[in-house]
């Protein structure tokens, strides 16, 4: 059974550093030593102020570091934000000021490495820093989330999928919450950080995860080994059936967490948290994810001059794209989660995964910038 502390707190660094170190100290915390490649990932989202909420406050940033420096530790705090440059991110969020004069690392995440997470997704590009890092410190942000009612430690670690991935994958899952919330605890799995805490003395409510979302204080900080446990402890916090959140549901179905938790502090259960309406799963308007998914984002296509309609492709699609009649297939790229099991299955060679011209063009676009 996995422990999670519940601690009452405020942006006092003379309050807050001994609680990271009380919780990263602990008997379930991350084993550093001397020379250990430490990354701290926090919620980058997007520049902005820490009154704001959208962010991981740098205290908390600041004071993991300081955990991790003391033991010895090479230490890089690193994230793909959604939006707007690193560098603002960090003076217009306070993590230029705050981390001054430590010796780390702080870069955004650049380079990827393929990782194999398991059915249906196979290999996904993940970020290299966050691979190869001996220990993984993950900081998220209490927030509420349109698209997953809350981003919390375990959604945090999709920070992980670099620059333009990160949109993409939010059109390969289309409309399947389910299997959104499956790919982020696969990302999560393959990360697999040693220790996690929850900003929640500032959380946000409503609308979030961005700037239309409300601050909220709570006064919280949510740390443990098992991130799952730590998000579970939050939905009970802020009144949720963990049922509710795709991620737990997802984790408890891949049989990664057994849906038992110990807390250790007080669990004051909130009924007036307010949660957003759910929305869709794409980034942007909806119009401009099927265009994406349609023109722009590599997709299996089918040769129905080689197809024998031998049912293999249409029997494992695990998103249910596949539809046929007697002149062949076709594959609805509205639904289908570009997971390619179908060009795996297919015994007759039938189906390659090819990128639409729009999408060939952008990508040579990128590449000469």
């Amino acid at each position: 059974m996995s422990t999670v502390h519940i601690r009452q707190s405020t942006y006092h660094y003379q309050v807050l550093r001994p609680i990271i170190f009380e919780m990263l100290g602990s008997a379930e915390g991350p084993t550093i030593d001397v020379g250990t490649r430490v990354l701290i990932k926090p919620n980058f989202l997007a520049p902005a102020a820490p009154d704001k909420a959208v962010t991981t406050h740098p205290m908390i940033v600041k004071a993991a570091a300081e955990f991790a420096l003391e033991k010895g530790a090479r230490v890089q705090i690193s994230d793909s934000p959604a939006m707007g440059s690193f560098s603002k991110l960090l003076k217009k969020g306070g993590y230029e000021e705050m981390l001054k004069g430590l010796d780390v690392t702080v870069a955004p995440f650049e380079k990827t490495m393929a990782v194999d997470v398991g059915e249906p997704f196979g290999s996904i590009d993940i970020a290299k820093d966050a691979m190869e890092a001996d220990v993984v410190i993950n900081l998220a942000k209490l927030k509420t989330h349109t698209q997953m009612m809350l981003t919390l430690g375990v959604k945090n670690l999709f920070g992980c999928i670099v620059g333009l991935k990160k949109p993409e994958w939010h059109m390969r899952t289309g409309v399947d919450r389910q299997m959104f919330g499956r790919l982020i605890v696969s990302i999560f799995e393959a990360v697999g950080p040693a220790y996690t805490i929850i900003d929640g003395i500032l959380a946000m409510e409503g609308q979030g995860p961005g700037k239309s979302g409300t601050p909220r204080e709570l006064g919280l900080l949510i740390g443990g080994k098992n991130a799952h446990a730590v998000d579970h402890a939050v939905c009970l916090q802020v009144g949720l059936n963990p049922d509710t959140l795709e991620t737990q549901r997802n984790a408890r179905a891949m049989g990664v967490y057994d849906g038992r938790v110990h807390i250790s502090g007080d669990l004051n259960i909130l009924n007036d948290y307010q949660f957003p309406e759910l929305g869709s799963l794409t980034m942007g308007p909806e119009f401009l994810g099927r265009f994406m998914r349609k023109f722009v984002i590599q997709q299996p296509v089918p040769d129905n001059k080689t197809c024998k309609l031998c049912g293999e492709c249409w029997k494992y699609c695990p998103a249910q794209a596949i539809s046929y009649t007697d002149r062949g297939i076709t594959i609805n790229t509205d639904t289908c989660i570009r997971c390619y099991c179908c060009i795996e299955v297919c015994p007759h060679a039938a189906i390659q995964a090819k990128k639409p011209l729009a999408g060939r063009m952008l990508t040579w676009l990128t590449k000469k910038r």
